[in-house]
This record gives C-alpha cells, structure tokens and sequence, in this order.
C-alpha cells in the first residue's frame, strides 16, 4: 500500500496522519501543535509523501526535506482514473496559491529515469517551478542515483537551512526565498552521456 498512500495527490494520507497518528503520539508526548515547529521528510515515495503533506495541510507541516522524492507519474500509470499524478506538482507549484512552506529538495543526475517518469528532471521542474513562484527552497543535486547517500551526506547542512531562525516562543513565520536564491538563474539540463555523431 505504500504507493497508494504516498504517491497519490490528495489529502487522504494526510488526513491519516493529522486526525490519527499525530493525536496518538499526543497522548504520549508533549509536541508542538503549530506547524512553524514541525517538519516532515521523505525519500522516494516518502520524499513525495511529505511534500504532499505540507502541500496539503499547510497549517500542519511547514518544513519538507525530500530526497530523491518521486515527483513522477506512479499513481496515474497504476490507476489512470486517478488524474492527479506526482508528476502534475510543478504545474500546481506554478498555478495554485502560494502555501507559507520551507522545502528543501534533493536529487542526483543518475537517480531513475523508468516507465513512471524521470526522476532528476522532475526534481529540476519542481526546483523550478519552487523558484518561480518566490517559495523559500533549496535544491541540491548531485550525481546520485536513487538512494540516500547523498542526503544523508548532507544531513546536518540540511537541517540548519530547514531550521533557520526558528523561535521557540513564536508559532509562525512567513517564509520568504533567500537573497542569494533570488539572484541565481533557474536550472537548466544539459546532454552530457551520449555520444556525439
């Protein structure tokens, strides 16, 4: 069910983890119910899962760590009744309203390229169309291929970025893209692993 539950484009998985297992750790835990304080991550599936989440349930999770997240097509090659494929999220990014969220994305030139979809280029769309709309994000790309090697390398830095700034004593803030993101131009491809006739 791990497909089902973390590459489909709608709130039900979210709903899950809002209105069941958050309410359980809950009663055993004091957690921070404002969504300033709380993060969610991801790889593969998971790293799609956790954007949706936030997507979704902005007032729940504002931070997202994805690695080599599965922005691709799976959910919609299984069921082509479901419209809404992972594949859809830059175009949503670009055209929906701006949700209040920190998204740090990460991906590697050699990560799969399937019957799904290609997963550096949809990582490149959604780093673009994150971009275009002003989010406060970060994309790191490497040469990986579809593990968690590189993000795991980078966890520390990771965690810094996505937690910049954070306030115990304030429940919100306004996420604005960083001076230095602003000023770079978007990411572009170029063809580096075929032959020249």
């Amino acid at each position: 069910m791990r497909s089902t539950e973390y590459d489909t484009v709608s709130d039900r998985y979210d709903r899950f983890l809002r209105d069941e297992i958050l309410p359980q750790v809950s009663a055993h835990y004091n957690i921070r119910k404002d969504a300033y304080s709380r993060a969610i991550t991801g790889l593969s599936s998971g790293g799609i899962c956790s954007f949706n989440a936030a997507w979704q349930m902005p007032d729940q999770f504002s931070r997202v760590l994805s690695w080599i997240g599965s922005f691709a097509s799976i959910q919609w090659k299984e069921d082509p009744s479901n419209a809404d494929g992972g594949q859809d999220y830059p175009d949503k990014v670009l055209l929906e309203p701006k949700r209040n969220i920190r998204i740090w994305l990460q991906d590697g030139s050699n990560d799969l390229d399937v019957r799904y979809g290609n997963w550096p280029l949809a990582n490149l769309r959604m780093a673009n169309a994150l971009k275009s709309r002003d989010y406060d994000f970060h994309f790191s790309f490497g040469k990986g291929t579809h593990n968690p090697g590189h993000g795991a390398a980078e966890f520390p830095g990771e965690m810094i970025w996505l937690w910049r700034g954070y306030d115990s004593a304030k429940t919100e803030q306004i996420y604005e893209m960083e001076p230095a993101e602003k000023t770079k131009p978007l990411f572009r491809v170029s063809i580096t692993n075929r032959d020249a006739d």
